[in-house]
């Protein structure tokens, strides 16, 4: 199964990093100060909200861009008038890195998810010390207790966590964990396929105090009109953003019809 071999391959990754530098991280992640753009409030605007997606590639499509100036996606995302940037750091499948974030929130006024497989502490650690404003936290490879200690230690770093679902049961239990964001995949992580109905299907299933958005499978103005009907607050959008020559004229084009 594809979702095993991306989560044996996050957690090689992490312990190929000492004990020792891993509780670095975390203990300067807890010291920092330095205030981070916020998730929340740019979901609370009114609208829709586009939040686009830098990256290369994917385990089921392979090499998606073959040129890849992460710098100028992203400025070419804010100059369209983006809403926030995610950016993918799994380095293997994805060919990822964390170099690409933290260069990215160097340089764009929008705030910035750390797209990840993330399994371990001080990736959240270091998603903080990288400038991000969000982690991801997927509820398909994470036990209950990680959940909930992840998204306290996001919290506590002054991250948001944007928990993402598949089904009904995960949101219950992204809720019984505190998530206040809630990411409902159309992309089942079993086998790699898209349904864009997922996301519309289990809207309702989450309660009126999360900030829900819808990811994968999100190509066309009338996908996206047909969340913001549904009362999304954003949808995240990769693979349609970084194949489309003109990135700026296909933020707009997504963005016809809806404020986002």
């Amino acid at each position: 199964m594809i979702l095993d071999q991306l989560v044996q391959a996050s957690q090689q990754r992490v312990q190929k990093v000492p004990v020792r530098e891993r509780v670095k991280r975390i203990q300067q992640a807890r010291k920092m100060t330095t205030p981070v753009l916020s998730f929340e409030a740019m979901l609370a605007q009114p609208g829709l909200q586009l939040i686009g997606e830098v990256k290369r590639a994917s385990p089921s499509k392979g090499l998606i861009a073959a040129e890849f100036d992460y710098l100028q996606i992203a400025q070419d995302y804010v100059a369209a008038g983006i809403d926030a940037i995610s950016v993918l750091t799994e380095p293997r499948y994805f060919k990822g890195q964390l170099s690409y974030l933290q260069a990215i929130t160097q340089t764009v006024s929008v705030p910035t998810l750390r797209k990840d497989f993330i399994v371990a502490a001080s990736q959240i650690a270091s998603a903080r010390i990288a400038g991000a404003s969000a982690v991801l936290l997927i509820v398909a490879i994470l036990t209950p207790v990680q959940l909930q200690a992840f998204i306290t230690l996001a919290h506590e770093l002054n991250l948001s966590a944007l928990v993402e679902v598949h089904t009904t049961a995960e949101i219950k239990q992204a809720v019984a964990a505190g998530a206040r964001i809630i990411v409902i995949n159309n992309r089942n992580l079993k086998d790699f396929s898209v349904n864009f109905a997922t996301s519309c299907q289990l809207r309702q299933a989450v309660p009126a105090e999360c900030y829900v958005v819808a990811e994968s499978g999100i190509q066309t103005a009338t996908q996206a009109q047909q969340l913001a009907a549904a009362g999304f607050d954003a949808m995240l959008v990769g693979e349609t953003l970084m194949r489309a020559p003109d990135k700026g004229q296909a933020v707009m084009q997504l963005r016809a019809g809806v404020r986002g």
